[in-house]
């Protein structure tokens, strides 16, 4: 397995380089060496990991006579006969790879040797005679193989896409219509378009001409997909002789697939199909049989599992184990949504384009986990395209059936129909309405792609089954699980994604797939005696996937602050308030959308945020894969509980201001001095916290720069303390997916005007604490003097009515610390007492000269937009202390600085202001 890239149209001087970069970012994909060749305007670059021949095999490789060149990613399982039938024509082979085998095959009997593989590949061959590059891709997509032109007579080519973008000819663009494909269909990988408008993916079974002067000439070179049409359009019955067919053509291609000079391990999720290939190694380690010497005398396998979830395999894994008792080792993978959060940036990075759900997440930490133990991994993947594994085949088939046997099928399939409309009648059951992905998208953009359509087979199974098996579903998940693995090095092996295999399930009749309610009967018939039953009569779909309704509600406060960042909001492709709203109706239970729904978008916005805000870079412009900032994790308890909350405030010294703001008003009356803490939690003690600040503030003295001790001793002082603090402390701070938003707050809040600087009762969860708090009643009557007002031209006439404390009821807005960040709040209680609280606290503990000067303390709600004081014991007026916060020196972000020493000035002072930033 390895990385392959190259290009069409650069001269050897300019190319190098280019090459380089392609090969570096995708270094992971071949840790154990590289190679480079230039020739005229071709280049070919390739990244190794070594499996066959670790010795020789390297790449690029060159034909005896110097005109052929090859970059090959892949196994060809039936090289060593494919070697031999080369060797009796005459042909030469100096090493024991497959890579000799390939380029000799296609030397002797051009595109027809690619039917001839029997494996996975993707490759290129330079034909430097004639300039041109031939691009193949095997028959059922397994290795992936991308492709950009730049306009200008050149074409490059890769493994993944983002090497592509390291040329500097290609730029990362979204292509909308397969942004609207996938956000209203689930659908992706299934043309050549990517996520990328002007990247193109070759499909499988196709090769691409590269020409000299630039061109890309596409055609299908496999007869896999005609053989079977010809194949199902005749089939022979399923009897014993069909069965024992299937059974040797299984058990051919898993041992087929074990060749290897590193060890290999498997995959092992407890459904049929990855059961099946355990089984089966294990009984070939067991009679000693030489092809599974890679395997070693244990086979190790590797699960994902999530104790006491509905999802969970883990009896099934065990269940399995069991029947090869000391003979293999299982390895237990336990996925979390916190460590998910911990890994969501690299696994975005490391899938490219967006993924269906969160499902292979749990089989990126699978190929995580084995990567510290094998270096081939073997799984189930392709069986339930083949063998119809996902419940809604049976529909397919159900409704291909007609008379006697339609209705003995429908019978006895009862429980699987149940199964897919359990959901829908517990939703009926529970008023659970579930709003269409296309009513949260952005008008404009689902306008333009309204036309879109995806055509499905509704009454043919295999008809069915192969379009999913090329076009709907299967190259997804081959994305998927060539990402994950070449994420962590490893190369990952499909045995039922054979052609031989392929071939003899669809010259039976399809009763070999379905047959009296059953589904992939040829693969329980031939595992009969090798599976244990509680697996063997597995009716129930899972897989490697996550509890992802779980997960969300979990991680609700991570959602919802992508859902109301201000990048989302500005995307084309979403409408913010509807998405919002679905996410509230869905966290309080009242359905909203599906959790794959929500995901699909979170995953294109952090998809644009890593490759289309930011250009993607070289791998090896970064130490390792780049952990992300968590996006608004869970407050949690013990000594990293605020590890990844948000990315920590840069240390602040007491004399200097906030960024962009001053330490003196503009008329020099008043001095400001903002003190840092740490976040602030429900329970902490406020005034303890103020002394704290205030006394290290005023010990430093002399450790000042002259002018501020000058500022700062040059009269009355006072704190100033942010009303959000205290509100956190009192615990009147609520996450917003916590408030069960009532039908007049959802209504109230949509006539609301949000500004820059922050929601007020904008949001469906503030106007339901203004309800709670005021009464209805009252905030009605304050709505209709608002609304009056506004048409008269006097602002201001709904909280006149409403009150000081509706007023300072605020929500979520993604620039505040955490948690304000994702929560809703109450002004705090009895702010006055606070105040005096906190001035008796500190007059107690600070010394004489200084307790003198206080004149006591303020508690304000401030922002860019204006003040307003909740709660004082200064004896100045309201209006004299807020001159001082005209441009609210406390910051609107992240800045950590609750408190503010504020000290009014002997003498107004203008100027310089900023001579007081630094110190010395």
């Amino acid at each position: 397995m390895c990385g392959i890239a190259g290009y069409i149209g650069i001269s050897a001087f300019w190319g190098e380089p280019v090459l380089r970069r392609m090969a570096d970012a995708q270094v992971h994909r071949g840790p154990d060496g590289d190679g480079y060749l230039t020739d005229g305007l071709i280049g070919l670059a390739h990244r190794r990991l070594a499996v066959i021949d670790r010795v020789g095999g390297q790449q690029p490789l060159r034909s005896s006579d110097g005109r052929y060149a090859m970059v090959y990613n892949g196994e060809v399982y039936n090289y060593r006969e494919l070697r031999a039938e080369l060797t009796d024509l005459g042909h030469r082979f100096t090493t024991e790879s497959d890579t000799e085998v390939v380029l000799a095959a296609w030397i002797h009997w051009g595109r027809a040797a690619l039917d001839r593989f029997e494996g996975m590949f993707a490759l290129a061959i330079a034909d430097l005679k004639r300039g041109e590059v031939l691009l193949a891709r095997d028959q059922f997509g397994i290795k992936p193989l991308y492709l950009a032109e730049d306009g200008d007579g050149r074409v490059f080519f890769a493994s993944e896409i983002r090497p592509l973008f390291t040329t500097g000819a290609i730029r990362p663009e979204p292509d909308d219509r397969t942004i609207y494909r996938y956000l209203r269909f689930r659908i992706h990988d299934d043309t050549p378009r990517t996520f990328f408008r002007g990247v193109n993916r070759l499909m499988p079974g196709e090769v691409a001409l590269l020409t000299a002067d630039g061109g890309i000439q596409r055609s299908t070179y496999t007869t896999l997909y005609d053989d079977m049409d010809a194949l199902a359009a005749a089939p022979v019955p399923y009897d014993r002789k069909a069965q024992g067919q299937f059974t040797v053509a299984l058990h051919r291609a898993i041992q087929a697939r074990l060749v290897s000079d590193v060890p290999v391990g498997t995959a092992l999720s407890g459904g049929l199909d990855s059961s099946t290939v355990v089984a089966t190694i294990h009984r070939m380690v067991a009679s000693a049989d030489e092809t599974a010497r890679p395997v070693g005398a244990t086979q190790q396998t590797f699960s994902a599992v999530f104790p006491g979830d509905r999802n969970d395999e883990e009896r099934y894994v065990d269940a399995v184990a069991a029947t090869c008792a000391d003979a293999l080792q299982v390895h237990k993978v336990h996925p979390t949504p916190d460590r998910f959060l911990v890994d969501l940036r690299d696994f975005v990075r490391t899938q490219e384009e967006p993924v269906i759900s969160t499902a292979p997440y749990a089989q990126y930490c699978v190929m995580r986990a084995a990567s510290e133990h094998v270096t081939v991994m073997l799984d189930g993947q392709g069986a339930d395209e083949m063998l119809a594994g996902y419940l809604p085949y049976y529909l397919v088939h159900l409704r291909g059936l007609r008379g006697v046997r339609a209705v003995g099928e429908l019978i006895r399939s009862l429980d699987v129909l149940w199964r897919l409309g359990r959901s829908r009648l517990t939703d009926a059951v529970g008023r659970r309405r579930f709003a269409p992905a296309t009513s949260l998208l952005g008008r404009d953009f689902a306008d333009t792609y309204r036309y879109e359509r995806l055509p499905m087979v509704r009454n043919n199974i295999k008809a069915r089954l192969t379009t999913d098996l090329f076009r709907h579903s299967l190259p997804a998940l081959l994305r998927y699980e060539d990402r994950n693995s070449m994420r962590f090095s490893i190369e990952g092996r499909v045995p039922f994604l054979d052609t031989t295999l392929l071939r003899t399930v669809w010259s039976l009749d399809p009763s070999a797939i379905i047959h009296r309610g059953w589904n992939k009967r040829a693969l329980r018939d031939a595992t009969a005696d090798l599976l244990p039953r509680l697996v063997h009569r597995r009716r129930n779909k899972i897989g490697f996937t996550t509890p992802e309704d779980r997960w969300f509600q979990r991680i609700k406060n991570d959602v919802y602050l992508i859902f109301a960042s201000q990048s989302f909001g500005a995307r084309p492709y979403f409408d913010r308030r509807a998405v919002l709203q679905a996410f509230d109706d869905y966290i309080a239970g009242r359905g909203g959308a599906e959790t794959m729904t929500f995901w699909r978008m979170i995953n294109v916005e952090l998809w644009l945020r890593e490759f289309i805000d930011t250009p993607p870079t070289s791998e090896t412009d970064t130490a390792g894969p780049a952990e992300p900032g968590r996006v608004v994790p869970q407050r949690a308890t013990g000594p990293r509980a605020d590890e990844g909350v948000h990315p920590p405030a840069f240390p602040k010294p007491d004399f200097t201001p906030n960024p962009e703001k001053e330490l003196l008003t503009a008329g020099g009356a008043w001095a400001r001095f903002p003190l840092r803490t740490d976040l602030i939690a429900t329970g902490d003690d406020v005034p303890a916290l103020a002394v704290n600040r205030v006394g290290g503030f005023f010990k430093q003295g002399s450790e000042m720069p002259v002018p501020v001790q000058r500022l700062a001793t040059a009269g009355r002082w006072y704190l100033f303390v942010s009303e959000k603090v205290i509100a956190v402390a009192q615990g009147r701070i609520f996450n917003v997916t916590d408030i069960r938003s009532g039908a007049w707050a959802r209504l109230l809040s949509r006539f609301v005007r949000r500004t820059p600087y922050g929601i007020g009762l904008g949001h469906p969860a503030t106007m339901q604490l203004a309800i709670q708090e005021a009464g209805l009643p009252r905030i009605l009557v304050a709505s209709a003097a608002g609304a009056v007002g506004k048409a008269v031209g006097r602002r201001g006439l709904f909280y006149q009515v409403a009150g000081a404390a509706i007023r300072a009821i605020d929500g979520p807005t993604e620039y505040s610390a955490y948690p304000a960040n994702v929560s809703a709040k109450l002004a705090p209680a009895d702010p006055a007492r606070v105040a005096r609280e906190i001035s008796a606290a500190i007059r107690a503990a600070l010394s004489a000269e200084s307790a003198e000067r206080f004149g006591g303390t303020v508690i304000i709600d401030a922002n860019d937009f204006g003040q307003d004081i909740l709660g004082q014991d200064t004896g100045a007026t309201d209006a004299a202390l807020a001159e001082a916060f005209v441009d609210n020196p406390l910051g609107q972000a992240r800045e950590q600085t609750p408190f503010a020493i504020v000290v009014a000035q002997a003498q107004p002072r203008v100027g310089h202001h900023r001579a007081c930033h630094v110190g010395g």
